[in-house]
């Protein structure tokens, strides 16, 4: 890893994560357009002024990635390249449950939903420690750290929502799932 970081366009560089860590979005918040229409009026004030700050994050980040060339060959890639795929796989987990369960009436509680109440965000920074990893970029893993912090900071609206939509079965939920990773009380 060197201090200033590689700056070329190249067909094996870090973009390759990042468009296939956007593609699902889009179609997600058309299949949920009400649900998350009604999850983004229960932010407060502050989170809906911090919104568009986490939007530009991760468009500068994408923006980053089209320069941010994998090491291939390297020892960096070789071990940064398998956790990006674990956390790829796992994310691409999440969004199958998302489109195959019907969250109207339940919240969403199988697949890595019984692992974490927020896979989402533990597959985003798994896949994005592997890219910074893969890339030998510590900008990326600084932006990882950044930028997984900072969603942290809409956990708790999130879950306020989650209250609000679905009562006592969320909050049965919340008590036996972790809120990032563990194994679930029975």
């Amino acid at each position: 890893m060197s201090a200033v970081p590689a700056f070329e366009i190249g067909a094996w560089n870090a973009w390759i994560f990042m468009l296939y860590h956007a593609l699902p979005m889009p179609l997600m918040m058309l299949v949920h357009k009400e649900s998350m229409q009604e999850a983004s009026k229960a932010h407060s004030e502050i989170e809906r002024k911090l919104y568009p700050v986490g939007w530009i994050m991760w468009f500068a980040a994408v923006i980053y990635s089209i320069f941010l060339p994998l090491q291939v060959g390297t020892v960096w890639f070789y071990v940064g390249l398998p956790i990006s795929l674990v956390g790829s796989a796992a994310y691409a987990a999440v969004f199958v449950s998302h489109f195959t369960t019907p969250m109207e009436k339940e919240p969403l509680t199988s697949g890595l939903y019984r692992y974490s109440r927020h896979p989402m965000y533990v597959t985003q920074f798994v896949m994005f420690i592997g890219i910074g990893i893969a890339c030998a970029s510590w900008v990326f893993l600084l932006f990882t750290v950044v930028y997984t912090t900072f969603s942290s900071i809409l956990v708790t609206s999130e879950e306020n929502h989650c209250l609000e939509m679905y009562g006592d079965a969320y909050r049965e939920y919340m008590n036996r799932t972790p809120r990032w990773l563990g194994i679930p009380k029975s």
